[in-house]
């Protein structure tokens, strides 16, 4: 799931369902929250690797965002960088997941213990930003109950009281497609409104639910046009 779609999901208001902080836009516009998702990206790695400074330069680079628009999103929201010197790495990694509001923890559960769903279990791609894996499930008999890392997988049965109890706002589905309808549906059923879906089906679910698909395939499509072209 990317930051941005988190971002445009809450609208106007905050992690918690807080008013947004004076000064800052009541929605984020898709092409501004989608950049700051990417400079995001880039800072949380560049943390990762103890850089302590970045300059809008070294940015671009990385996101093939122009320099200069850049500087003009950062500037929107307050002064953050130093002429000579670039952005604070860590202060901005702040400042970004502020403006973004997802700053704090966020809790997830994981639908699939299989190769995919246990490569996203161990990963920090999540932990990164702040997202946390706090329950996996899966339907397989033999799996369940057995573990994951310290996690242990549980039956989809229990899905709206394991919700309930750990706070979880973001269902990831690594799952075949076949399953993929059908577990979406328990989600939101069980309260969650916002799906990640690393399989190729096309999920419906009702207009207050995001759902963001993670499709190699398209991404690939996307980048050889701008190649081509």
């Amino acid at each position: 799931m990317s930051v941005s779609d988190l971002a445009n999901h809450r609208g106007a208001e905050g992690p918690d369902g807080a008013a947004p902080e004076p000064g800052m836009p009541e929605r984020l516009s898709l092409g501004v929250a989608a950049r700051l998702a990417r400079y995001l990206q880039v800072l949380t790695k560049a943390k990762k690797e103890g850089k302590e400074t970045i300059s809008s330069q070294e940015l671009s680079a990385f996101t093939q965002v122009n320099s200069t628009q850049i500087r003009r999103d950062l500037s929107g929201f307050g002064k953050f960088g130093k002429r000579g010197v670039g952005y604070n790495v860590d202060g901005l990694v702040s400042q970004i997941r502020k403006i973004l509001r997802t700053a704090g923890q966020h809790n997830i559960a994981l639908f699939g213990a299989g190769h995919l769903g246990r490569a996203i279990a161990s990963s920090d791609v999540f932990a990164d930003h702040g997202f946390r894996v706090v329950a996996i499930f899966d339907t397989d008999p033999e799996k369940i109950g057995t573990k994951v890392g310290a996690l242990e997988i549980r039956d989809a049965a229990n899905l709206k009281q394991v919700i309930e109890d750990e706070d979880i706002v973001v269902g990831v589905l690594a799952v075949p497609s076949a399953a993929a309808q059908g577990l979406a549906e328990l989600l939101v059923k069980a309260g969650v409104k916002i799906i990640f879906n690393y399989s190729e089906a096309l999920v419906r679910v009702p207009p207050e639910v995001t759902v963001h698909t993670s499709s190699p395939a398209v991404d690939l499509l996307y980048a050889l046009y701008f190649y081509l072209t």
